[in-house]
């Protein structure tokens, strides 16, 4: 598998699904400079292929997990590294909502227009009432870069941390919750 490094969107659209399409023409429309890299084998959905995406890009691409509370009425959209391991106790306890899950296929492409294993926090560009609550772990944070996938997962992209918690954010409307988490209980 060998994966190549681009700036900008792709030269042409053929191939292409609208809402990566439109992921292109917001980060374009705010000045965001962004690189990209498809995907030869398709969709990256094991942690071998990730790691190999990390590498082309120069940045980490975050484990992203949409999640909700038991009733379903409060959304979560987690980044965080994807090394490090997730427990929910840990991040309740933070956040102060106990017995989360994880979200369904459908709640996350109504929500965000995101299928699961595409999860990102691109998608934020579609929820426009807000329903899903950003939850950064702060070492996401300290990274320059940042990678993440345009609403589907057969292309990833590199942009500055600064600017995807910041500007992208600023116009998606959308804050941040930092979140300390460790991996243990």
């Amino acid at each position: 598998m060998e994966f190549e490094l681009f700036h900008g969107r792709p030269e042409t659209n053929d191939g292409r699904l609208e809402k990566e399409i439109r992921v292109y023409d917001f980060l374009d429309a705010l000045g965001i400079e962004y690189w990209r890299t498809d995907h030869p084998d398709a969709e990256a959905n094991t942690m071998e292929a990730c790691r190999q995406i990390d590498a082309v890009l120069g940045a980490m691409v975050c484990k992203n997990l949409f999640l909700t509370n038991r009733q379903h009425t409060a959304f979560y959209l987690l980044l965080m590294p994807g090394d490090k391991p997730f427990k929910t106790k840990e991040l309740s306890s933070q956040i102060g909502s106990s017995r989360l899950s994880f979200g369904t296929g459908e709640e996350m492409e109504e929500l965000l227009d995101c299928t699961p294993g595409s999860s990102s926090l691109m998608g934020l560009m579609n929820d426009h009432d807000n329903r899903v609550r950003l939850l950064v772990d702060e070492d996401v944070l300290k990274d320059e870069y940042l990678g993440c996938h345009p609403c589907i997962n057969t292309s990833s992209l590199k942009l500055r941390t600064a600017d995807a918690f910041g500007k992208y954010l600023e116009a998606v409307h959308h804050d941040l919750t930092p979140v300390k988490l460790v991996g243990t209980e």
